[in-house]
């Protein structure tokens, strides 16, 4: 049977879902009692990780891929952390954190694994079976970000621009979404797509469930 993107996407956004009882954090955001502290964090944390991924996400677009489908996914990537990373100075500002107060946060290992493995997918995996393993935990991220941005809202206080991060995260792109799967049928006919792209998703996703519990050991 010939497998068409829609399903390459759909079998890895179902077959990668997290556990929610994993995340011992945003439950705690949800339920408000997780302390302004562990916000604090997150924002530094992001502040590292979004960096970290535009660079990623780049060189992929300029160095690792001359397809263009592909090229544009991730070119939309990066740009998409730009707008990430004007999003987190509002919620940062908000927090009170200026840039002396960033500049001196020590990060934690268990939060910036994530992004580590970012970079070794930029540097060694097939593209299109990044495009299929990021699609998977966006996913999951997205959600995470729905939840933080109800709850800082509902128990917190915060106005919508503080929020507007974690909303820019929550809401799927369509734009994305057309661009991954030109990307994935790219793959296909090019016959690029491996078995690989379920074990990226898994890591991925295991390295941001990392990203959320380090911060609970830290903060709660």
């Amino acid at each position: 049977m010939t497998r068409t993107p829609q399903d390459v996407l759909a079998a890895a956004v179902r077959g990668l879902a997290p556990d929610e009882d994993a995340n011992r954090l945003v439950p705690e955001f949800a339920a408000g009692r997780a302390p302004l502290a562990a916000l604090t964090a997150f924002a530094l944390e992001q502040r590292h990780i979004i960096t970290g991924d535009r660079h990623a996400f780049r060189h992929l677009a300029r160095e690792r891929t001359g397809e263009p489908a592909a090229r544009a996914f991730f070119a939309a990537l990066a740009e998409g952390e730009d707008l990430a990373l004007d999003h987190l100075a509002a919620l940062s500002g908000t927090l009170g954190l200026d840039r002396a107060v960033a500049d001196d946060y020590e990060p934690l290992a268990g939060c910036q694994a994530y992004p580590a493995y970012t970079a070794w997918l930029a540097l060694n995996a097939e593209p299109v079976d990044v495009v299929v393993a990021l699609s998977a935990n966006f996913a999951a991220w997205g959600g995470c970000c729905a939840a933080m941005g109800r709850a800082l809202r509902a128990h917190y206080g915060l106005p919508d621009g503080a929020c507007a991060f974690f909303d820019f995260f929550a809401r799927p792109d369509p734009r994305l979404r057309e661009r991954s799967l030109a990307a994935v049928g790219e793959g296909l006919a090019a016959g690029r797509l491996t078995g690989a792209a379920r074990r990226y998703g898994r890591l991925l996703q295991e390295y941001e469930l990392m990203f959320w519990n380090t911060l609970a050991d830290r903060t709660l």
